[in-house]
């Protein structure tokens, strides 16, 4: 028999195709600099930014080389997939501090191909080629801060 699944209840209406990008940006990004996903997001269809704590502004080319990666999995057609698991199980996968104090026990894990996992409630696309395009609009470094403006197109 199986297990019926508990979710708190999801309040935003993301973009799917800036949201999943905005995954890759996430996942790229603490990969590369050390520095753990976006403590502030704003996404949306138009445009969307991130924020992330640098010691230094991102160069052009480091800016560009994340542009063209997010482009080239994009293409990839990468399957984005769903996983779920208990709090205990993902404690030590995942910087759990975001969570609200009322979270389910139950944790959804979105995939995208082997290039990133998190805990998200949000919406995503099925593939990676529903993004169509990416880019990466500005950036700006203040106080520690590195902020990073793209846009997708979307089928």
């Amino acid at each position: 028999m199986e297990q019926e699944i508990t979710l708190n209840a999801h309040n935003k209406q993301e973009f799917p195709p800036a949201h999943t990008a905005e995954h890759l940006l996430n996942g790229m990004v603490a990969g590369r600099f050390g520095c753990g996903r976006a403590f502030s997001a704003h996404i949306e269809r138009k445009k969307s930014k991130l924020d992330y704590h640098l010691d230094r502004p991102l160069t052009d080319e480091e800016i560009r080389q994340l542009e063209a990666d997010i482009n080239r999995i994009i293409q990839e057609d990468v399957e984005v997939w769903i996983e779920y698991a208990t709090q205990d199980e993902v404690r030590n996968r995942f910087d759990m501090h975001r969570l609200p104090e009322n979270a389910s026990d139950t944790m959804r894990i979105v995939h995208i191909g082997d290039y990133d996992e998190c805990l998200c409630a949000g919406d995503h696309v099925k593939r990676t080629s529903e993004i169509v395009g990416f880019r990466i609009s500005s950036s700006s470094f203040a106080d520690g801060v590195q902020r990073l403006v793209f846009r997708v197109d979307a089928k």
